[in-house]
């Protein structure tokens, strides 16, 4: 299997692009029910280009992002950078380099199901502050309509691992596990792309189980892409809906 921490590098452009950003009542949820404040600092584990870092920065909050990919790494410094409040480390889940009780909180988008779970909680456990605690995030694409069984179809039919690494392979009992002894909250938010053709073909080009534009059953892909989206489409548009899925839990 193609190494996690190098196999978005041709995928960058794209998933800055195409990939979903994150609801704001996903913060308002943080802030209200759990006591997120300004004054606390959030490291983003596993930020790629910084959709999730973006969500915090926005509203004033200070965000290291941890990210060992460097293209990706290098395009959230270029994307952020209005945000003097952020700053990108290499580094990984499993080895931040920050220093021990450092964080307020960590938060992981679209992110986690990379990760090795032992020795990410014991990171986890050795950077965050006494009573901090962990956000765990994901858009989970839903497969509920016509259009959305189909595509889901499509993916299983030309993709290259996707069922090994898809995100869903983790599920509540997997991440209960995880963060145990401690209480784990999930919380959820609705979340949709509305996409003509040349943006699904985008938002299926950032995903790292499809094959990009140099390499075999590419064409053969987009042939059958477009045959999807004139089946589904309604005003040239589809659109694809998410449940964005929120974990917590103190530790």
């Amino acid at each position: 299997m193609r190494n996690s921490t190098t196999r978005f590098s041709n995928r960058v452009d794209n998933y800055v692009k195409y990939r979903p950003h994150y609801p704001e009542a996903v913060l308002t949820f943080l802030e209200n029910d759990l006591g997120l404040a300004k004054e606390m600092i959030i490291a983003d584990i596993g930020s790629g280009t910084g959709i999730s870092a973006e969500l915090f920065l926005e509203q004033g909050y200070t965000v290291l992002g941890i990210e060992p990919n460097r293209e990706m790494r290098e395009r959230s410094v270029a994307l952020l950078k209005t945000f003097p409040n952020f700053t990108a480390i290499d580094g990984a889940a499993e080895a931040t380099t920050l220093p021990s009780s450092n964080v307020d909180v960590i938060i992981a988008g679209q992110a986690f199901h990379w990760f090795d779970p032992e020795k990410t909680r014991a990171e986890f456990d050795r950077i965050v502050k006494p009573g901090g605690y962990v956000v765990l995030m994901w858009n989970e694409r839903l497969v509920a309509s016509a259009f959305e069984k189909a595509y889901e179809q499509f993916i299983i039919a030309h993709g290259n691992q996707y069922q090994q690494v898809d995100h869903r392979n983790i599920d509540t009992p997997s991440i209960e596990r995880f963060f145990a002894p401690q209480q784990v909250l999930l919380k959820e938010f609705p979340n949709q792309q509305v996409f003509d053709l040349a943006g699904l073909e985008g938002r299926l080009l950032s995903s790292s189980y499809m094959p990009s534009k140099s390499e075999a059953g590419y064409q053969s892909m987009i042939s059958d892409l477009q045959i999807l989206f004139d089946r589904f489409q309604k005003d040239d548009r589809v659109t694809i809906h998410y449940t964005t899925k929120a974990y917590t839990a103190r530790l």
